[in-house]
């Protein structure tokens, strides 16, 4: 099995690697301060765009950061809370009730979101739910745009987000944290940290429970149901001996939530989620680093209706692994610039319902970037990946991007790079048939063996997609994009960005009838066929009027479409109406809006305000994004201006706190202040929500 053997050249690499970490540098006597990612406590200090240490704004590729502060003030208990507030960034919901976020354009599926810089996993659509994630011990939120594959390989096509959480500061320190609001909202957060300047202790958990909310009060079912969700998470660092450091986490996540899928039918879904990482940091030399990181991570959920009677109607499992040993080595010098290079290999196994057996992925890979500044004024980081995959196609994936100063007010930058995103489980190995229409989805792996026994028990009426066009692998996505940006510094205080970005997409994976059923329906499968791009222009401005005083205002114009549907656009081959009763007409190249659920104009706004006098610091923010279109309502397979669009709408936030003493804080706030919503097509808009919370904390 190739899956197998790769495993075992893997070993023996690691093991020969491993050695030379234990020994090769042990006999050295030079000992330096660890050169760890999260050693310094500087706010603008990034790590996810270069895996290094470095000022955001020396960065030559477009970066975000949120500091804990704006965490803090803006009163958030998830993520998607503050993801949803960055330009750029919209958060979408899937159809079934999760939380993803798109960026420049592109779906949440090609988004690669870490917790302190491992993956998290759960993909059972292609989003991941971020509304799972807490934000409570989170001590900053660093995104990355453009791809990203150089470093971080599968997934992060379109950008990176990492969520770096709390380190312990010297002593020791407890923080109690509770917030209540509306649909009976309770969120609750205790964490304790210890740093005796030998170790470091974080201990943090969390309960958030809803009675959720309903936005159509003309059917039986609400929007979201009842839930109640946990999260729990334990770090450790410490020192083994004068080089090398050690850090242990480990986190747990577990929600419970009604699940009702008609007035007939009702049951429960249950998720359970763990990661534990164990991180080894040797310094023996000066400017050398060694890294030995493993990381481990389970996400189950199961889903189960039940007749009125109580008699089981259906059941739903997902229960996916994923595994990485990882070694790093960083050599940083003033003089000749910072090399960081890895080896790895990723496991991933997948046990699903209505799956065509139990999947396994291994990709071993490795990764070498170099980063340096070239002449006073020229920053290059220049780096490549290479994926082995046990199932695809290997994957190489460079990246180039360069900064420029060309005054002590202005910069310019830029970056190229190639990303790619491989088939998924649930597009190869998917087997099922929907029990009330009656049709069939196939995963691509799952054609050439169930296909044929659905034609020997007399289910097909006829083969649309011969099976010798399922032979060769089920390629990855691709994609080439290009960031060009200027940062401008009118002050300490006053700065201004542009970035202009495309982003091209090839085999692009979607899905196609290959056989009709003799019961009328289809039998669906997965192909590479679309080209697609995204293109635009996003730009913050910042200006910290004075200390007590930030404003700052972000806007994205975006272009989002599918090569092949502007090409029939342009031809002259797609047809509307105005209504079903409507005489049919051609319609023009212009009238083509692009791909769904993307909005041409995106802005937000913000300010964060302190008053020292009265110990007490706010916000207001709004948000807003132009129409757009959720499907197509006119029957032509294509999103145009005469389809049925969400119409333009703004949301704004407030918040404000105060400080009692130096131990309490409570504060208040009002989100979605207009009470926007759209039942029929927004469901993660819930409405006017009003909240209060009290903090308290010992240090």
């Amino acid at each position: 099995m190739r899956g197998t053997s790769i495993l075992s050249i893997y070993f023996r690499i690691v093991g020969i690697v491993l050695a030379g970490f234990n020994t090769s540098l042990s006999a050295q006597n030079t000992v330096i301060t660890a050169d760890s990612i999260t050693a310094q406590e500087l706010d603008a200090v990034v790590v996810s765009a270069t895996r290094t240490q470095r000022q955001m704004s020396s960065l030559p590729m477009p970066t975000q950061f949120i500091p804990q502060k704006e965490i803090e003030a803006i009163n958030a208990i998830r993520l998607t809370d503050l993801l949803e507030e960055q330009t750029g960034l919209i958060t979408v919901a899937d159809f079934g009730g999760g939380q993803g976020v798109q960026m420049q354009g592109l779906d949440s599926q090609y988004t690669l979101v870490m917790i302190d810089g491992v993956p998290l996993i759960g993909r059972s659509a292609g989003t991941l739910d971020l509304s799972r994630v807490t934000v409570g011990n989170i001590k900053q939120i660093e995104i990355v745009r453009g791809a990203s594959s150089s470093l971080y390989g599968n997934e992060a096509l379109g950008g990176v987000i990492n969520i770096i959480t709390e380190n312990p500061r010297p002593g020791k320190k407890t923080r109690f944290d509770y917030r209540g609001g509306s649909f009976n909202t309770h969120d609750l957060r205790a964490q304790y940290t210890d740093n005796n300047l030998v170790d470091e202790w974080s201990i943090f958990v969390n309960r958030l429970s809803s009675d959720g909310y309903d936005l159509l009060e003309t059917d039986d079912l609400r929007t979201v149901e009842p839930y109640t969700n946990y999260t729990a998470q334990v770090k450790y660092k410490g020192d083994l001996n004068q080089w090398t450091q050690m850090q242990v986490s480990g986190r747990y996540y577990h929600q419970n939530q009604d699940y009702t899928a008609s007035s007939t039918l009702a049951g429960a879904s249950d998720i359970n989620e763990f990661n534990t990482t164990l991180n080894l940091s040797r310094t023996p030399l000066e400017h050398w680093t060694q890294e030995f990181e493993w990381y481990t991570t389970r996400y189950m959920a199961s889903e189960s209706l039940n007749n009125p009677d109580g008699s089981a109607f259906s059941q739903s499992d997902f229960d996916q692994w994923f595994s990485r040993p990882e070694l790093r080595l960083k050599r940083v010098s003033d003089s000749s610039g910072t090399w960081i290079g890895g080896l790895g290999l990723t496991y991933e196994q997948l046990k699903r319902t209505d799956f065509f057996g139990t999947p396994e992925f291994y990709a071993p890979y490795a990764y070498l970037q170099y980063d340096n500044q070239i002449t006073e004024k020229l920053n290059l980081v220049a780096g490549a990946r290479y994926d082995l995959h046990s199932a695809y196609a290997s994957q190489f994936s460079p990246k180039l991007a360069m900064r420029y100063v060309l005054t002590d007010k202005i910069s310019l930058k830029t970056s190229l790079g190639y990303g790619f995103k491989t088939p998924d489980f649930r597009q190869l190995y998917f087997d099922f048939t929907n029990s009330t229409a009656g049709y069939t989805v196939l995963g691509y792996n799952a054609v050439s063996e169930r296909l044929p026994e659905l034609q020997a028990s007399g289910a097909i009426l006829n083969v649309s997609v011969p099976l010798e066009n399922f032979e060769d692998p089920l390629r990855p996505e691709r994609s080439l994009a290009l960031n060009f940006g200027i940062d401008f510094k009118f002050a300490p205080q006053v700065k201004w960005n542009v970035n202009l970005f495309r982003n091209d997409i090839k085999d692009l994976i979607d899905t196609r009838v290959i056989a009709q059923k003799t019961n009328g329906q289809n039998v669906f499968s997965y192909y590479n066929v679309n080209r697609v791009f995204t293109q635009g222009l996003e730009t913050d401005f910042t200006a910290r009027i004075n200390p007590s005083l930030k404003f700052s205002m972000g806007y994205q114009y975006l272009i989002a479409k599918d090569k092949d549907a502007q090409k029939a656009f342009n031809n002259g081959e797609v047809f509307g109406r105005l209504s079903p009763s409507s005489p049919v007409f051609r319609l023009k190249a212009n009238d083509y809006l692009g791909l769904v659920n993307r909005s041409r104009h995106t802005a937000n706004a913000k300010v964060f305000f302190d008053l020292p006098r009265w110990d007490m610091d706010g916000s207001v923010r709004g948000t807003y994004r132009s129409a757009f279109g959720l499907f197509d309502t006119n029957g032509n397979s294509y999103l145009d201006k005469y389809d049925d669009l969400v119409s333009p709408f703004a949301i704004f936030d407030f918040s404000l706190n105060k400080a009692l003493g130096k131990k309490f804080r409570i504060g208040a706030g009002i989100d979605n202040f207009l009470n926007y919503t759209d039942p029929g097509r927004l469901t993660n808009l819930p409405g006017r929500l009003i909240y209060a919370s009290l903090t308290f904390k010992t240090k």
